[in-house]
């Protein structure tokens, strides 16, 4: 089970806020139902893994979607509790508030209504955030080098996450927000189904995939959770939805700009960006597809002019998105460094749980303006243009 060392080490910081919550109520009846409760929502998340590893149904997949969303739930509640109880420990050292004042009804009534609403409102903002997709505008220039064209759209997405609990209103909608945007081409950052089970009907989301239409077709990367087929190599699921995967291979598209893509970079034998791109033509604009945000510093070296990844979720939950903020050099949105372009969505959907508390759910649609200038952005002949973003 995913997670599974990170829940066990933290099963005595959950003890302790049960039993903090069940301390500050007052009746022995109402102790025994919170308690209970409380066992039911820290055992949501391994009940929810376990389910959506077997066999699916309408019934299964709310009883899933629950306690997926019980883990967040946990972790705001342990925050409050120990957040709260801080509060009071800087209030008795300060002698803001007396002993008497803490240990009176009110006092604690009022403590307990703090600690159980917080924590479920933020879950609830998380579920809305959740579901709205958002369309995130950017215009970039790159060198046009030996390119006919003089503008690229790109609608990138990643971490889509399909399940079963994704719902045909949101496949309408996500298709609908890509169409509208009249994509020259549509690339893929990885995760697009989540989970591992093989008996799973992926028919809805193929056929979704197939109805988003552009000029140059859908291409994609493998990501950490790809399931195509044992040995990983692109097909089943990928194949039906009409997308090409580019596992370490590089191709030139339309004599017009070169798309290449990575393995995920847990994969054994990754190629080097260097060789990736070495065989593919140099006087054209380079786009990169890699799933993690890493190596972006390689990527420019070998003269990428724009990289694209997902991964992070945006940190998806916080606090969580502290660590992905410090593990990489971007957690979201856009970077530029001498001439080169990264971007990093928090992705269609979240894992796991359907909660987002940070980062929003998203599509990125990109206006790429060829300009004739070096790597650097100094113009040769075209005044400079440099990043905006579109609202």
């Amino acid at each position: 089970m995913y997670l599974q060392d990170q829940l066990l080490m933290a099963i005595p910081v959950a003890l302790y806020a049960g039993f903090r919550i069940r301390a500050l109520i007052g009746p022995k009846a109402l102790k025994n139902l919170a308690t209970a409760l409380f066992a039911l929502v820290a055992a949501g998340y391994p009940v929810a893994e376990t389910l959506s590893h077997g066999a699916g149904g309408r019934g299964i997949a709310f009883v899933t979607v629950l306690g997926y969303s019980c883990l967040p739930l946990l972790l705001y509640l342990i925050m409050a509790v120990v957040s709260a109880d801080l509060a009071v420990v800087f209030l008795r050292l300060t002698r803001l508030v007396s002993r008497e004042t803490v240990r009176s009804r009110s006092f604690r009534n009022g403590r307990l209504a703090v600690v159980l609403a917080v924590p479920l409102l933020t879950v609830v903002y998380g579920a809305v955030n959740h579901r709205v997709l958002r369309v995130e505008r950017y215009a970039i220039d790159v060198p046009r080098r030996s390119s006919a064209l003089e503008g690229l759209t790109i609608v990138f997405m990643s971490d889509l996450h399909f399940r079963g609990t994704t719902s045909d209103r949101f496949l309408e909608e996500l298709v609908a927000k890509v169409n509208a945007e009249t994509p020259d081409v549509i690339l893929i950052g990885g995760d697009m189904l989540e989970g591992d089970r093989r008996d799973e009907d992926t028919g809805r989301f193929e056929r979704a995939i197939r109805r988003m239409v552009s000029q140059y077709g859908t291409y994609g990367c493998p990501g950490n959770h790809e399931r195509f087929n044992r040995d990983g190599s692109g097909g089943g699921f990928p194949d039906r939805a009409g997308i090409r995967i580019l596992q370490d291979e590089s191709v030139t598209i339309d004599s017009a700009f070169v798309l290449a893509g990575r393995k995920d970079a847990r994969s054994r034998g990754r190629m080097p960006v260097a060789d990736l791109v070495g065989t593919a033509r140099r006087d054209l604009p380079v786009v990169l597809l890699a799933h993690r945000p890493t190596g972006f510093d390689e990527a420019r070296r070998a003269g990428v002019d724009l990289m694209l990844s997902g991964h992070t979720h945006g940190g998806q939950i916080f606090p969580v998105d502290i660590v992905t903020r410090r593990q990489y050099d971007l957690n979201r949105g856009h970077l530029e460094r001498d001439g080169a372009n990264l971007f990093v969505t928090s992705g269609v959907q979240g894992w796991g749980p359907p909660i987002r508390t940070v980062g929003a759910s998203e599509i990125l649609v990109i206006r790429v303006s060829l300009r004739d200038r070096d790597r650097a952005g100094k113009p040769s002949t075209d005044p400079p243009g440099g990043l905006s973003r579109a609202d």
